[in-house]
């Protein structure tokens, strides 16, 4: 999908641990340094943790821009990255992703658990009513599949509503990541 003005921020939803796929951390710092040598910002989660701590510091050590938001809640569990652009502290999960929408241009998504799909669903389902037209990009190979998987169960069973498979766009790596965001 075409964007219609240049990006200046990206979204990434993943997860807040690195997963058993050494492949996933070397995929989020990948992003981070991608998001730096573009000269976006990132905005995500803002803790240490996981692939969202790994794309963190690798943006921040290509100079690049981030944007953390950590709700209250996780603040105990979760330490704020340090040496971060900005950290905005939320009162709740839900502000947290709606401050994480609002200062994004586009979204990415890396593996993760069920706060991952939750902030992607919640994205997809906005998208699906109409509130945005924002890029939603599923990053992470074969993690995916089942997922997709999913969506079209959904469809067959006959939940869906047209044009389910066009709110997000699974990629197949880095690369094509970096075509999307050159536009």
């Amino acid at each position: 999908m075409p964007n219609a003005a240049p990006l200046t921020s990206l979204c990434l939803f993943c997860g807040s641990k690195a997963g058993a796929n050494p492949a996933f951390a070397e995929l989020a710092a990948g992003v981070g340094d991608l998001v730096a040598s573009r000269g976006l910002t990132l905005v995500y989660g803002g803790g240490t943790n996981g692939l969202m701590g790994l794309a963190a510091r690798a943006a921040l050590a290509g100079g690049g821009r981030v944007v953390g938001i950590l709700p209250e809640c996780l603040a105990a569990q979760e330490a704020a990255q340090a040496g971060l652009s900005e950290l905005v502290v939320t009162a709740t999960l839900h502000e947290r992703k709606a401050a994480m929408f609002a200062r994004s241009d586009a979204i990415v998504v890396l593996p993760g658990g069920i706060g991952t799909l939750d902030e992607l669903f919640e994205v997809m389902t906005w998208r699906n009513l109409g509130l945005h037209a924002k890029p939603i990009w599923l990053l992470g190979g074969g993690f995916w599949r089942p997922f997709l998987d999913l969506l079209g169960h959904l469809d067959r069973a006959g939940f869906a509503y047209p044009g389910l498979f066009a709110l997000v766009e699974p990629l197949a790596g880095l690369d094509a990541l970096a075509a999307r965001l050159d536009g």
